[in-house]
């Protein structure tokens, strides 16, 4: 109403657009019904052909009396200074200009209802009539349906409206149905069976003049269309409906003919349909594209989103046109075709065209079970492995792979690389033992055939170190990387990818064998150079920045790291979306930073969806999502929740017993923090067990300088304190400290951590003045390394009051735990146990 009242002195147009059956006519005469009193005449003007209009105007004359030709409807109109409503409806053909059935005048209002977005050049206003909301939609099939609205029925109706695409006609259609049968539950059921049927079925009654089928409204818009137009859209249908772009064809009108790979014969029709869009000279021709885009645009039976530069076609206009296809297979073949040759040819590691355009388009080829050549569907692989599908990618490379040992052998280049592709993928979903089989066969193979210098020898080669690093033998696959590195170096250079993708994980087995600052310079080195040669965001880069992150971490440089994984985890969000792989690794890894940083509610709200998401995309029993839930088992012991840390250790123990081996780097830090929930359920006996096994097979596996072997022998010296032996645990403390500031420097946490358990030795001892200089001192440090409020800072304030009350400074204990518990209150709640012994000790004081 206030389009058509806001100015006076002009004339009023607004254009209703939208699909066949959005519901335009309706919305119209809704309007017109109860806005009838404000319009001085109404003319109702049916506006599919040129003829029907010219029947409206003239009609317009003769009720006035004003002539009998349309020229005469139409000069009423202009002459007659009323407030008078004119409804085009249904304007759909682009071939009609309705400029010239508008009167020429300054006043009059005007309504226009067309699947033609192309008729807002005449409008004032516009807007576009698309799906309804969920509570209208649900109301209109119930009305429609002749169906009391309840609980009950309204969740059906939610399900059916749902299942429609909140399409007005087809609700109106499918409560037309449910009417006759009253069987409003089976809907669902006969619609999954009979979707063609029932959506031609014309209802017995209208509820409007608008009585056409939902297919029947799409059809007549489909037989205007011309045949490169007509086909664009039929072979569309075989895309996925959302998503679909210039990109994916003008990249396969590029495809570069490969010597394994299908023929020119045996791809001729996708050929054939390419060439529509395509210059004699093979240039791709975008106006050409887009004149057919823009007729099917013109009948809405295709949207364009023009921010993203993306196509759309409604679901059930989508399932329409494939279903009206005479040759399904020959269509799929065409389009599943072009999306092979369209991944072959795009931008490497064009991120946003994987995740965004190709990837929803290959699942849909994927389940159709398109028939593409083999080479095709390496492709198909490649996107899915690069959205981080690696279950889809493996199954997908090992079709392949016997399909090239039957038509190439098994000693075919092509065949080896497929190998390769399948060892990582068995590698990337946790089997570890595979991977290495595989990749040993084909170091083999390559070594044979290619010789042991040869670039794809020697990848193989890292790939294999890359197995042994995941199965816990650490210092074979450092010993292998060097070889390989230095290698590569000689052949390929010091700035070659591959070169510095050996270098990460080189530094990765120096992270892992404890030699964190070896780790950290050459991560240093491999980010500058990975930043200089592919940018800042290129995916490479990203894995270094996240890799020197942890080598950040493992140096107790807790803040520097969380502030590089914030960076990371942003970017990899960007590029590859909340449930890649990568960028849940970044998620945890930062999680972990939380943890390190005493943010340990954070840390345990980010793991729980770090957790949630692994479980989904890789299964429970992985060893990624096991790990996630070591460290959320971490968080509830941080939080004060031991028994719930217990019991979840216990599961994931068990888990990596069984898939890595009892003796495996994860597992045994898995039995060290659920000795650690021992002993904070004063189980210490069996705490202290378990420990002394951890401490024996980290020695055997690491080495007794290690930090992980120094930590767990921290914690077996916490036990020999536990039960009361606390000689034989400032003893090993003494040892353990020494080792860790030559192994990790004074300032680690983990060697201020082991200086406040030989305070606590030296306390428990009676030597309380030891204890106090030792406690001031490590107060002092761990303000500086970490916070104030952090628990570990908090934890040595408690044991310095403790040290002042033993030493009879009884009111510089009191003000001490006073701010403690102030500060424990605000980290941790009221109810944390460390807050409630605090408590206890300034009660007793």
């Amino acid at each position: 109403m206030q389009h058509f009242f806001s100015d006076f002195g002009i004339q009023h147009i607004y254009v209703l657009h939208g699909l066949g059956g959005a519901g335009k006519t309706q919305i119209a005469l809704k309007f017109i019904k109860e806005s009838s009193s404000c319009f001085s005449d109404i003319f109702f003007i049916d506006t599919s052909t040129t003829a029907t209009i010219d029947t409206g105007l003239k009609n317009i004359a003769i009720l006035k009396n004003f002539g009998d030709s349309p020229e005469d409807g139409l000069l009423w109109l202009a002459s007659k200074v009323e407030e008078w409503l004119l409804f085009f409806d249904n304007a759909d053909d682009p071939n009609i200009n309705l400029h010239d059935y508008i009167p020429q005048c300054n006043h009059g209002n005007i309504i226009v209802t067309s699947r033609n977005p192309g008729m807002c050049v005449y409008a004032g206003s516009n807007s576009l009539v698309s799906d309804m909301e969920e509570e209208d939609a649900v109301a209109l099939l119930l009305k429609s349906a002749l169906q009391m609205a309840t609980v009950h029925t309204e969740q059906i109706a939610a399900e059916i409206v749902k299942l429609l695409h909140y399409l007005p006609l087809a609700i109106v259609q499918a409560g037309a149905f449910i009417s006759k049968s009253r069987n409003l539950d089976g809907y669902l059921a006969l619609y999954t069976k009979n979707q063609v049927r029932l959506l031609s079925e014309k209802p017995a009654q209208s509820h409007d003049r608008y009585a056409r089928t939902v297919y029947t409204t799409w059809q007549m818009s489909f037989d205007q269309l011309t045949p490169p137009a007509a086909m664009f859209l039929q072979h569309c249908s075989f895309l996925h409906y959302n998503g679909i772009s210039e990109e994916i064809f003008s990249y396969a009108s590029k495809y570069h003919w490969y010597s394994n790979g299908p023929s020119k014969e045996e791809l001729q029709k996708p050929l054939e349909f390419l060439s529509h869009f395509m210059e004699p000279t093979g240039e791709w021709n975008s106006l050409r594209f887009l004149e057919a885009t823009n007729e099917v645009q013109s009948y809405s039976l295709m949207s364009f989103d023009a921010e993203k530069k993306l196509f759309f076609i409604h679901p059930l206009v989508h399932s329409w046109s494939r279903r009206t296809v005479q040759n399904p297979n020959g269509h799929m073949f065409t389009i599943g075709s072009i999306l092979g040759m369209a991944i072959s040819e795009r931008p490497e590691w064009d991120v946003q065209l994987t995740n965004l355009l190709l990837y929803p388009h290959v699942e849909l080829a994927i389940q159709m079970n398109t028939k593409v050549a083999w080479v095709f569907k390496l492709q198909y692989a490649i996107i899915l492995w690069e959205g981080g599908r690696y279950k889809q990618a493996e199954k997908l490379q090992e079709e392949v792979l016997e399909e090239q040992k039957q038509l190439l052998g098994e000693n075919h280049p092509d065949t080896l690389c497929t190998m390769v592709s399948v060892a990582s993928l068995h590698l990337a979903l946790g089997g570890y033992q595979k991977a290495k089989e595989l990749q040993s066969v084909v170091l083999e193979k390559r070594t044979q055939l290619l010789g042991e210098t040869h670039s794809d020898t020697l990848r193989t080669m890292g790939n294999l170190a890359t197995s042994y690093s995941h199965l816990g033998e650490h210092q074979k696959a450092k010993e292998l990387q060097g070889v390989v590195l230095e290698k590569q170096r000689q052949v390929l250079g010091e700035n070659h990818p591959d070169t510095l993708h050996t270098m990460g994980n080189l530094a990765n087995s120096y992270s892992n064998l404890g030699e964190d600052q070896e780790a950290k310079e050459l991560r240093v080195l491999v980010v500058e150079k990975q930043t200089q040669l592919l940018g800042e965001s290129h995916p490479n880069t990203l894995l270094a920045i996240g890799n020197l992150a942890s080598s950040y971490s493992n140096l107790g440089e807790y803040q520097k790291a969380k502030e590089l994984e914030v960076i990371v985890l942003e970017q990899w969000t960007q590029l590859q979306g909340e449930n890649h792989p990568n960028t849940l690794h970044t998620m945890g890894d930062l999680a972990n930073s939380y943890s390190d940083l005493g943010e340990h509610q954070e840390a345990k709200e980010l793991q729980n969806i770090v957790l949630e998401k692994r479980t989904q995309l890789l299964g429970e029993n992985h060893p990624d999502t096991l790990l996630t839930m070591g460290d959320l088992a971490n968080s509830y012991s941080n939080l004060g929740e031991h028994q719930e840390a217990k019991e979840l250790q216990n599961i994931v123990l068990k888990k990596q017993k069984q898939l890595l081996g009892e003796s495996h780097p994860d597992t045994l830090l898995t039995m060290g923090n659920l000795a650690n929930s021992y002993s904070d359920l004063g189980e210490n006996q069996e705490a202290k067990e378990l420990r002394v096994l951890v401490v024996e097979k980290q020695t055997q596996l690491l080495g007794e300088n290690h930090p992980d072997t120094l930590l767990s022998l921290g914690n077996l010296a916490n036990s020999y304190s536990d039960l009361g032996e606390h000689q034989e645990a400032q003893e090993l403390e003494v040892i353990v400290l020494e080792r860790q500031k030559q192994v990790l420097g004074e300032n680690h946490p983990n060697t201020l951590r082991t200086m406040g358990n030989l305070a606590s030795s030296y306390s428990n001892l009676g030597e309380h003045q030891k204890a106090k200089e030792l406690s001031v001192l490590l107060l002092e440090k761990r303000k500086q390394v970490l916070v104030e409020n952090h628990p570990d800072t908090l934890l040595t304030m408690g044991n310095l009051a403790m040290s002042y009350s033993d030493l009879g400074e009884y009111q510089k204990a009191k003000e001490l735990r006073v701010l403690v518990l102030e500060k424990r209150t605000q980290v941790l709640g009221d109810n944390h146990p460390d807050t409630l012994k605090i408590k206890g000790l300034l009660d007793s004081m």
